[in-house]
């Protein structure tokens, strides 16, 4: 009993140390924020706007490049009201990165826009997206990739690249067949899958589920080396995230009776998917590469908000087999933020708010980056989630979107929290650095 005091008495000096306070019973944090919100606001905005930015998450691209994802959106998708091109938000982030001179994207205005964006493609090197970057104050950004384009810096866009195709290495006819969004998303998984063979000198699938296991391994050894510094799943697209674990002898037995031909049966296909789910993070795990997860509401009209739900990850985030992987569920689990944030308590389980910063407006990302903070602040990063959703509105622009709506949501968020007595503005400024920067910089091996 003595020792369950002892560390109960421990959590909570950390916490209180954590939150720059020291234990006095006499101060208590306020249930309702007070009439200094605004000015307190001022205050930590303005030092907000200095702090240099680790974006966690971007598809850094021009629109015609179509290795900014491994997936494609569906045609006539559905989508949120802010992404619409007439929202006002996209018009004032033109002028802000261009001069834009107008007030709208009707065609004959928007092609302004686009003829400028085109020169640049054009023009080729890297000086046009590190501008973009410095315009916005981000000094590092991870893009999401199939391969990491000439026209970024490596130096300031870092590689996360796709590992979703090694799990459909079969027939696929029934996976096609499922719905409209899958005859999209399944035949890209098909080529990246190729060009992962191409480039291991992988002329057909190898003899047995060794060799096969082997190239998956070498592949991303080899992605390493070319400047890769996670991988990534979007795997909720396909099915769910939760992931069983076969024994060895079941994927053998799959591979060897599909990999010549033959269409696996659904619980076929998903048995062998999990084992491979699982040889790639044992490899992630000897490379020190983090593991990123789509976990988030996703496009098209079939996505599964239930297979898409962080909880379905538990039974892997928690396994002490994985107990040295950092795992980064991006897009913070949105709309389940609350469960997303409790996934955090886990050592290795890192999330960010990317996609929230431009699906909601800052008073709502206020609300979830507040819960984040007063619970779990070394554990939330900023990601952007920038790309480009046409020639006129394109990843500069929703760069420009998320970086202000984050910025302005937490520098809002933590003006309740000082205002509400839970800690003082320069701790709320060290949190700021945390959200923005820090965590990620720590996280990827950098220094804060």
């Amino acid at each position: 009993m003595r020792s369950l005091i002892k560390v109960r008495k421990a959590l909570l000096l950390g916490a209180l140390a954590a939150f720059g306070g020291a234990p006095n019973a006499a101060r208590q944090a306020k249930p309702l924020a007070g009439a200094d919100v605004p000015k307190i606001y001022e205050r930590l905005r303005t030092q907000i706007d200095q702090i240099p930015i680790y974006d966690n998450h971007s598809h850094a691209t021009f629109p015609d490049d179509s290795d900014m994802d491994a997936m494609a959106a569906p045609p006539d998708e559905s989508s949120v009201v802010r992404l619409s091109d007439t929202n006002p938000e996209f018009v004032e982030a033109a002028k802000s990165l261009f001069g834009y001179p107008y007030n709208d994207f009707k065609p004959e205005h928007a092609k302004w826009l686009i003829d400028k964006k085109k020169a640049a493609e054009a023009a080729g090197g890297t000086a046009y997206w590190d501008s973009i970057l410095d315009k916005l104050n981000i000094e590092t950004c991870l893009a999401n990739r199939v391969a990491l384009a000439p026209y970024l810096d490596p130096k300031r866009f870092h590689w996360v690249f796709f590992v979703d195709s090694f799990l459909f290495p079969f027939d696929n006819h029934d996976q096609i067949s499922k719905n409209g969004d899958m005859a999209v998303y399944v035949p890209l998984q098909e080529k990246v899958l190729e060009r992962y063979m191409q480039s291991e000198s992988v002329n057909a699938l190898p003899a047995d589920v060794a060799g096969y296991e082997a190239f998956v391994r070498q592949a991303l050894a080899d992605n390493q080396e070319k400047g890769g510094v996670a991988i990534k799943f979007e795997a909720a697209y396909f099915r769910s995230l939760y992931f069983s674990d076969p024994p060895r002898e079941q994927a053998e037995a799959i591979y060897s009776k599909y990999r010549a031909g033959g269409v696996p049966s659904a619980e076929e296909y998903r048995i062998f998917q999990d084992y491979i789910f699982r040889v790639l993070l044992d490899q992630a795990a000897k490379l020190d590469l983090p593991v990123h997860f789509h976990s988030a509401v996703g496009i098209g009209d079939y996505f599964s908000l239930g297979n898409g739900h962080p909880l379905n990850l538990e039974n892997v985030v928690r396994d002490p087999r994985y107990s040295k992987v950092k795992f980064v569920l991006i897009h913070g689990g949105y709309p389940y933020t609350l469960d997303m944030i409790w996934m955090t308590a886990a050592k290795n389980v890192y999330t960010d708010s990317s996609l929230m910063g431009y699906y909601v407006y800052p008073s709502e990302l206020k609300n979830i980056l507040k819960q984040w903070i007063s619970l779990f602040p070394g554990k939330i990063m900023f990601g952007s989630d920038a790309f480009p959703f046409n020639d006129a509105v394109g990843a500069e622009e929703t760069f420009w979107l998320a970086s202000r709506s984050a910025r302005t949501a937490v520098a809002a968020a933590l003006a309740e929290l000082v205002s509400e007595g839970a800690f003082s503005e320069q701790k709320a400024l060290e949190l700021a650095h945390m959200y923005l920067h820090d965590n990620a910089a720590k996280l990827y091996g950098g220094k804060p």
